[in-house]
């Protein structure tokens, strides 16, 4: 009979499906995240810990960045997550990254349990082949086969569902785990499990005994015995809790067996203050008690028992047993293969409970006050906004002593734990100052032509006239190291470009910045746009700062080349306006004068050499080699104590030598250089072409005509002939002040002042004209006079 060959070959359905499981787990695992297997030696030896993961169970974590200990977790996967878009089968792509990210964590020395639906799906999509495949051979061949594809398959229960379902997903489970060195164990438990205490003793020392062998237990409620749950028996303590679905199965599972975090893996992102996909939807990142009236719940999710309305009260009942709870999006392709290891290392994934109520706003609604509080800055006039910088730069001196209190507590704090170069940076001092306060004036007097600048006006047609005007860009993220002197510069240009700003600053300059974000909201103040400027000071990453693209417009990073690389690949769909480094060049022609480049390369290289502008490498003309005016440079470099690199071309002409470069395209950020010797003018333009960073370099001739070749065919940000690298500024360059140095070739370049921090916006203003009257046989024509610009009264 055709039905017996079928249901013989549908019997070894899971045996079959197991080359496909381990390819597809081998395959994955090939491309692994680097950051879930860092702490991985082999995933064939018995696992280790590599974490400090011991911690006293009773009090839930309160803050993200403590889940990277936690020690025991519970992972729920919800039917949404396991199951196939049309219900009938399992995601098996899911549920291999899924079992992946599991064993990463089981292979660091973390005991893992899971939480499993699924049994219905895989035995529904068993049954209706089972149903299909007993037809009888006569039936089929009687029938047709069309008739026999259109045949109706009927309701099927999901108990009797279940009970097939049940040995193949445990079977697949085993298949996957195996993969890993991991073993796995089956449990399946019911409401009675719990509630009779002599089975929940039972299920405790089973559950127990199988972490205690490394080995992953898979719980699921027993579908096909299961009875109903009982009616408003649940959520009236710590110690009772109906098992309805696999949310309270898993909040119940987790506070008895002292979990340090449950994971809630769904098809939302997490829990929004109103059904997702409706209008205004935000995504809630942190949730507390006693927040529930703040939260519209929408219906239940296309599969499953719970919906979010019952993964919160789930989540509640763990949080108030001691158990941290996230609850994230286990479906989507772009997050899925990285969601729980994501969680726990603290990344902002999805809605975390926590206990502990941060005293002052979360980032989000920082964004949301530098959002009006901007939009409110640019609507002042511009004397206005002057006046604030002035005020603010005016509070710089007169605040002068305690200024620097705060930052002598973050020097004495910083000594021992940062290098030289980095205490240089974090240090204020009167003459800093000073200085910052001529800038910020610069940036003031600036500031009165900024916002609502015309830069265009056309007459479309009569009566239809066309404006293009300056206007903020929006929300800046400006992230900095060490630089407290970076604040102040910071909020002044985006207070006269009439920007709302996020400030991130560094751990190390935690006082300097405090004070300093206080002295700029006091000078807002006198305008009523205190908010526009507001300082993170909450635990957040930079990298979850980054995620942030329906509050930010554009990031800013000030710092290390590493600070700006990592920026710049966290960034999702945010433009980062920085460069990833800065490798300065000088070329020393053959005409260059001898009294001027010892002067221009020890400026660029040794007045402060942690700088992004400072020089990383010398070219010089090979006729100047074994010269007075090559020796010269030699000597001056040794008495700075400069370690020097050889190119292998100067390498190729010493008999004793530096050690030649690794690289040529390294950013030293130290007393460190490199040397290499060019043949000519466009020789050393090729060489800065093939190894710059398009930052600042650097021609030194007396032939006005070889320097005009150099300064219009080097493709950098900034070309400078007889002068050091250093001035690269936004200060030196009368900005005022700058934002940084950018290397990117949309919108701003190079040192980025004021103007950098404007776009436009168009303004049309007509009567009652539609597009149709300029049609081809409408009445009006396009004219398209350009018209002058109004002068502005800058005084």
């Amino acid at each position: 009979m055709l039905s017996q060959v079928c249901h013989s070959g549908f019997q070894s359905f899971t045996q079959r499906l197991l080359p496909w499981v381990q390819s597809t787990i081998l395959n994955r695992s090939r491309h692994v995240q680097p950051s879930a297997i860092r702490h991985v030696r082999s995933w064939s030896n018995i696992p280790f810990i590599t974490v400090p993961l011991s911690r006293t169970h009773g009090k839930s974590f309160a803050h993200r960045s403590e889940l990277k200990h936690a020690k025991r977790i519970v992972v729920k996967l919800g039917s949404a997550v396991v199951t196939r878009g049309d219900e009938c089968g399992l995601a098996l792509g899911r549920l291999a990254s899924i079992v992946e990210q599991v064993s990463v964590l089981q292979n660091q020395g973390r005991e893992m349990m899971l939480v499993t639906s699924g049994a219905v799906a895989f035995g529904k999509q068993r049954l209706r082949h089972e149903i299909l495949l007993s037809q009888s051979v006569r039936q089929a061949l009687h029938s047709g086969q069309n008739h026999l594809k259109e045949m109706a398959i009927p309701v099927l229960e999901a108990r009797a569902c279940a009970a097939a379902g049940q040995s193949g997903l445990m079977a697949l489970y085993e298949a996957m785990f195996t993969q890993y060195s991991i073993c796995a164990a089956q449990i399946l438990v019911t409401n009675l499990d719990f509630h009779d205490e002599q089975k929940r003793r039972n299920l405790n020392g089973t559950l127990h005994e199988l972490l205690r062998m490394n080995i992953v237990p898979i719980v699921n409620t027993n579908d096909a015995v299961v009875p109903p749950a009982e009616p408003n028996s649940d959520l009236q303590g710590v110690n009772v809790i109906s098992v309805k679905d696999n949310d309270s199965l898993a909040a119940r599972l987790a506070v008895e067996m002292k979990t340090d975090l449950l994971i809630v893996l769904s098809d939302v992102e997490g829990l929004f203050d109103s059904p997702p996909g409706s209008d205004d939807a935000k995504l809630i990142d942190i949730f507390y008690p006693g927040d529930q009236q703040s939260v519209t719940f929408g219906t239940k999710s296309r599969v499953g028992m719970g919906g979010m309305e019952a993964k919160v009260k789930a989540a509640l009942w763990a949080l108030q047993g001691g158990t941290s709870v996230v609850i994230a999006n286990g479906t989507h392709p772009k997050v899925s293969g990285h969601v729980i290891t994501d969680i726990v290392e603290g990344k902002k994934v999805g809605t975390f409970f926590s206990e502990v109520k941060p005293a002052g706003p979360t980032v989000e609604q920082q964004g949301e006050m530098a959002r009006s509080g901007g939009r409110m800055l640019a609507t002042l006039e511009p004397d206005q906004r002057a006046e604030i910088i002035h005020h603010l730069a005016d509070l710089l001196t007169d605040q002068r002593d305690e200024i620097l209190l705060a930052n002598k507590k973050d020097l004495e704090e910083a000594e021992g734990r940062l290098a030289a170069p980095l205490l240089k940076r974090l240090s204020l001092s009167t003459s800093k100052l000073n200085s910052l306060a001529i800038g910020l004036r610069q940036i003031a007097a600036s500031s009165q032509d900024s916002v609502g600048r015309v830069l265009r006006r056309t007459r479309i047609a009569k009566d239809l006239e066309l404006e293009q005007v300056t206007v903020p860009i929006g929300v800046l993220l400006v992230i900095f190291e060490s630089r407290p002197d970076c604040l102040p510069q910071v909020a002044a240009l985006a207070i006269a470009s009439g920007n709302g700003l996020l400030l991130k600053g560094g751990k190390e300059a935690s006082h300097s910045n405090r004070i300093l974000h206080l002295l700029t909201q006091e000078a807002l103040s006198t305008h009523g746009v205190k908010e526009a400027v507001q300082l993170v000071n909450t635990r957040e990453e930079v990298e979850d700062l980054c995620r942030l693209d329906k509050m930010i417009d554009l990031i800013i990073p000030r710092g290390s080349s590493q600070l700006v690389r990592d920026i710049q690949k966290a960034a999702k769909g945010i433009p980062v306006m920085g460069h990833s480094e800065g490798i300065c060049h000088m070329y020393v022609d053959s005409e260059a004068s001898v009294d001027k480049v010892t002067r221009l390369v020890r400026d660029s290289k040794c007045e402060y050499p942690a700088a992004c502008n400072a020089l990383e490498t010398l070219l010089i003309h090979r006729d100047l080699l074994r010269t007075p005016l090559f020796d010269q440079i030699i000597d001056m470099l040794r008495v700075e104590q400069v370690k020097i690199h050889a190119g292998p071309k100067f390498a190729s002409y010493l008999t004793f030598s530096p050690s030649e470069v690794k690289s040529l395209r390294t950013e030293y950020g130290d007393l460190e250089l490199c040397i290499e010797v060019v043949d000519s003018v466009q020789d050393a333009i090729d060489h800065i072409h093939k190894y710059g960073s398009s930052h600042t370099d650097v021609i030194v001739t007396e032939n006005e005509k070889t320097a005009e070749f150099f300064l219009q065919h080097v493709d950098s940000a900034c070309v400078f002939w007889n002068a050091s690298t250093r001035f690269s500024d936004g200060y030196r360059f009368g900005l005022g002040a700058e934002v940084g140095i950018s290397t990117s070739r949309i919108h701003a370049r190079g040192p980025v002042g004021l103007e950098g921090l404007l776009t436009t916006k168009w303004l049309l203003r007509g009567q009652d004209h539609v597009v149709s009257d300029f049609s081809e046989h409408g009445s009006l024509k396009y004219l398209h006079e350009n018209l002058p610009i109004p002068q502005r009264n800058t005084n």
